[in-house]
């Protein structure tokens, strides 16, 4: 999910909380594509729910501070 994309959600209403967990929801599934190879099964990190929450606020906050 790019920064647009969560932007893009976050002024159609959805909350950071729901943003958070959308976002943990698809780098976690990347994770699970790049160890599908035998070579990368250590490859990575999967995400908690706080890690996921972070890079959110750190997105919407940039872009609210950009138009101050």
């Amino acid at each position: 999910m790019t920064k647009e994309e969560i932007l893009a959600k976050w002024k159609d209403g959805l909350s950071k909380n729901m943003l958070a967990k959308i976002y943990k929801r698809e780098y976690n599934q990347q994770i699970k594509i790049i160890r599908s190879e035998l070579k990368n099964r250590h490859s990575g990190k999967f995400i908690t729910n706080y890690e996921a929450l972070k890079e959110v606020e750190t997105v919407i906050y940039e872009y609210i501070k950009y138009l101050k």
